[in-house]
């Protein structure tokens, strides 16, 4: 089979890569499609991220939909209720052990032996979803109706990080909300947070089309904080404080000011990843207002929900989706990716 493997920063080969044997309880997927993540482009643009680097060729990409076409025996794993040979399926990249203190308590996001795919923080690393084939656990695959498209079957583990990032903050009915970030996962929490009952968003960002496309999507003020520095102050100060902050950029300067913006008693939520190091906070300030600031990572039952939400039409997603490449263009893809000017969420077409 063929896939998209990472040599190194900037390095993106399509390349021959040997299947494997299915051991028991497992599933191989004929991938139909794939998105691009922002981790994924960390990884090409980087050689890792956060703190996992690249230290083996690996196949990137775990937002992946396609069709069973093998299935192992079950043995003592659990069985997905409608998964058989020819299910079309969106595929959780989360591989829990089950096993673990956090699996039993239902924090299956928070394994302390997680295999993910298309990760590096493993050795071997965990190869991804960018090939014709992937092998998971059968558990992972969630059947889709037929009348979803792959490409939206692929957004369900963006959506599914962003429904979880918004069950951290708590709740969202009246409230008012400060989305720090318009990329795929910003705009998603914005979907979110209006599903979840918000009365208003506000999302930033430092250039102009995302904007428009968070406009697109219900947001009740965007800000440009390039073209506008003193934009969110003042929305801030004509909030009386936002309710909840999500921190979906990654950046120490927007984590550090968050606390400033949201009102006495409000919550901040950290989704986006940071670079390696330490961030200035104002703790005194957390404390004295008595701000809750949590972190969120990936997702664990939201998964489920996210197809749910996306077979029902309740969430649409379809103002996010930007391009597809055939795989043999991956490389081309992912430059595409990386241009915030031109693109939100692109894919790859694995058929």
């Amino acid at each position: 089979m063929f896939a998209a493997v990472l040599h190194g920063a900037h390095d993106l080969r399509v390349e021959h890569r040997d299947d494997r044997a299915l051991l028991p309880g497992e599933a191989r997927v004929r991938v139909a499609c794939g998105g691009i993540c922002g981790s994924d482009l960390s990884y090409f643009n980087k050689g890792g991220v956060g703190d996992f680097r690249i230290r083996e060729p690996l196949t990137l990409g775990h937002e992946v939909s396609g069709t069973v076409i093998e299935l192992a025996p079950q043995a003592d794993l659990p069985a997905r209720a409608g998964v058989s040979v020819g299910t079309r399926v969106a595929i959780n990249p989360s591989r829990p052990c089950l096993q673990c203190r956090y699996c039993r308590e239902g924090r299956g996001n928070l394994c302390r032996n997680m295999r993910f795919l298309g990760s590096a923080a493993l050795m071997p690393h965990v190869q991804g979803g960018f090939s014709e084939n992937v092998v998971v656990r059968s558990d992972q695959c969630v059947p889709v109706p037929d009348s979803m498209s792959y490409r939206v079957a692929a957004c369900a583990e963006p959506l599914a990080v962003a429904l979880h990032a918004v069950s951290r903050a708590g709740t969202m009915v009246g409230r008012q909300v400060l989305i720090a970030g318009a990329g795929p996962i910003g705009l998603l929490c914005l979907a979110a947070s209006l599903h979840a009952g918000a009365a208003g968003v506000t999302i930033t960002d430092l250039c102009d089309p995302p904007l428009q496309v968070a406009r697109a999507m219900g947001a009740a003020s965007t800000i440009n904080i390039l073209a506008d520095p003193e934009g969110l102050d003042r929305e801030a100060r004509q909030q009386d404080g936002f309710d909840i902050a999500i921190e979906a950029t990654g950046a120490a300067a927007s984590v550090s000011q968050l606390p400033l913006l949201v009102r006495p008693g409000g919550r901040i939520v950290q989704l986006g990843m940071l670079p390696p190091g330490a961030v200035p906070l104002p703790v005194n300030l957390l404390m004295a207002r008595e701000i809750d600031m949590v972190g969120s990572f990936r997702f664990h039952d939201a998964f489920d929900i996210a197809v749910a939400a996306l077979s029902s039409g309740r969430i649409d997603i379809i103002p996010i989706l930007s391009a597809s490449f055939p795989l043999r263009d991956a490389p081309e893809a992912f430059v595409l990716a990386a241009d915030r000017q031109r693109a939100i969420k692109v894919h790859l077409d694995i058929t």
